[in-house]
């Protein structure tokens, strides 16, 4: 844990905020650099029935714009709590939030994941993230509430 990155995913919801203070404070007590990773989803139609559907090139472009301007208000808003001389990487990735999380998680020293993210019947209905992140992560991770 000493030489590695805490790991935080955020999905820009109260809880995922909550966590990353929970990261800068284990980033600053190891001395390590931060990595706020945001997974975004690929299309689906208006019910999540798996049917992919095109996205027109200018709101793929507001999607990424709408992402990289969080990320960087995150980047400031964390920058400010972090002991000097340490770093918050920043990575979006596209793709399953589980499988993805996972994937960047493999070289880092601990994952700092939020218990429950944005909330509705689409988090119902599909698996619990945190769960499967704790259950198949290699490194030890904190679930915050």
């Amino acid at each position: 844990m000493r030489t590695q990155e805490v790991l935080c995913p955020t999905d820009f919801s109260s809880t995922a905020a909550h966590a990353l203070k929970y990261a800068v404070e284990m980033a600053n007590l190891y001395h390590v650099d931060i990595r706020l990773l945001h997974v975004t989803s690929p299309a689906r139609g208006a019910h999540c029935y798996g049917i992919a559907v095109d996205i027109p090139a200018t709101l793929e472009n507001e999607l990424k714009a709408f992402v990289d301007a969080k990320m960087q208000s995150l980047q400031q808003e964390m920058q400010q709590d972090l002991t000097e001389g340490l770093n918050i990487k920043l990575v979006v990735r596209n793709g399953d939030a589980i499988d993805e999380i996972l994937a960047e998680a493999a070289d880092v020293g601990m994952l700092v994941i939020a218990s429950h993210g944005s909330s509705g019947l689409a988090d119902f209905l599909k698996p619990h993230v945190t769960q499967d992140i704790v259950k198949y992560a290699k490194c030890p991770v904190l679930v915050v509430k």
